[in-house]
């Protein structure tokens, strides 16, 4: 699978430096006073300086949660998901939405979790304990 390239609006580089390293365990590639590249589990993830588009999302209805239209995240293995949301319990962060299995006993079940960046960026990390489930209709 080839990687993917994203870029999001953040408040405070330092900031958001902290929490992609500390918190998910990002390294980081080139930076600059305006933006810093991230290795988010082998893909190319860019936060810009851009204080004035950095906010939270607005939500849509999914399996009775409110989740933020725009997010991004990474599907893991299911011991990677339940590492990340003690990681993410431990250092205090607020959940969107609590880690928990999206569509028991239906197509597509998945373990997922939201928590917003220090800007607001929603993040979602899903697993499957299928793989072949990614893309179930």
């Amino acid at each position: 699978m080839n990687p993917f390239h994203l870029a999001f609006p953040v408040k405070d580089l330092e900031e958001t430096l902290t929490f992609y390293t500390e918190i998910l365990g990002c390294t980081t590639g080139r930076t600059s006073d305006h933006w810093i590249d991230f290795n988010m589990w082998g893909h190319q993830v860019v936060a810009h300086l851009s204080p004035d588009e950095a906010r939270e999302s607005s939500k849509n209805a999914v399996d009775g949660h409110g989740v933020p239209v725009r997010h991004f995240g990474v599907i893991l293995e299911i011991d990677e998901w339940e590492i990340l949301a003690e990681k993410v319990k431990s250092a205090g962060i607020q959940f969107v939405i609590e880690p928990y299995i999206r569509f028991k006993g239906e197509s597509g079940e998945q373990a997922t979790m939201f928590f917003l960046d220090p800007s607001g960026n929603a993040l979602e990390f899903k697993a499957f304990g299928d793989k072949n489930q990614i893309f179930a209709k």
